[in-house]
């Protein structure tokens, strides 16, 4: 699954993707593109991985669409769809996804952020929006995402100006669940993704669609829709098995007061 524009690393169940084109702040090219659709189709048939860590090389998260080769002929269209349809081939991983921002997500790299699941910035992120400045729009789900997530005004501010917002306004408008120093970035990443690795991998692919497919709902929908799909889950799941369970989760939390 790796190749030089896209290197991943496997270990004790999570997978970590990094995008390598510093060189021109990750940006995405049909190769780079057609790379990540493979690698995360490849991760959702893995029954082995149970989570993944997005980030980026260098000083870039990512800086969007390679607008250099999108110029110079027809591939970009290729950014939506086919082998290069990276947003359905993430939908497709049922793994939480943990976006670690490590420094500019700008438009398509914007997009490609809030298609994770939880996102963590370094001090050193910046977001932008730069879809009115380039003459394009989103396709990726931005103009939908972003609203949902720091509201309608805000969400209008970023992406009809194509300004900046530091990693620390990010935090306080919601777009990103917090802040830490370059150097612990990935550490904190993977110390989420070792807590979500450890919990039974079923239940997390089944609770992660829940919460996805009621965001779509209004409250009364989502609501029995959850009933009912709590109570499917309830006829299958044993008493022995929430014992077992019911365990695990009283010596995980003797272990946490401990330290």
């Amino acid at each position: 699954m790796s190749s030089s524009s896209l290197l991943v690393t496997r270990d004790d169940g999570i997978a970590t993707l990094t995008l390598n084109r510093p060189e021109s702040m990750n940006a995405l090219n049909l190769e780079l593109r057609q790379a990540l659709a493979e690698c995360f189709r490849a991760l959702a048939a893995d029954s082995e991985i149970r989570t993944a860590i997005l980030t980026g090389a260098g000083r870039a998260f990512c800086a969007g669409m390679d607008l250099k080769e999108a110029s110079a002929g027809p591939s970009a269209e290729a950014a939506f769809s086919g082998e290069a349809d990276v947003i359905g081939a993430m939908k497709a991983f049922e793994g939480p996804i943990i976006g670690a921002v490590n420094g500019h997500a700008i438009t398509a790299g914007f997009e490609l952020a809030l298609n994770c699941d939880i996102l963590i910035a370094s001090t050193e992120a910046r977001f932008a929006d730069t879809h009115v400045r380039v003459g394009m729009l989103p396709g990726w789900g931005l103009s939908q995402r972003l609203p949902r997530l720091i509201g309608i005004g805000r969400a209008k501010e970023l992406s009809l100006t194509g300004n900046y917002i530091s990693a620390e306004q990010a935090e306080a408008w919601g777009l990103v669940n917090r802040v830490v120093t370059p150097d612990q970035l990935l550490a904190t990443c993977r110390k989420l993704a070792e807590d979500i690795a450890s919990c039974d991998p079923v239940v997390i692919a089944c609770y992660k669609r829940l919460i996805d497919d009621g965001y779509h709902m209004n409250l009364a929908d989502s609501l029995a829709h959850e009933s009912k799909v709590a109570n499917e889950w309830a006829r299958r799941i044993t008493s022995g098995r929430i014992a077992e369970n019911r365990q695990q989760v009283q010596d995980r939390g003797r272990r946490q007061d401990l330290s």
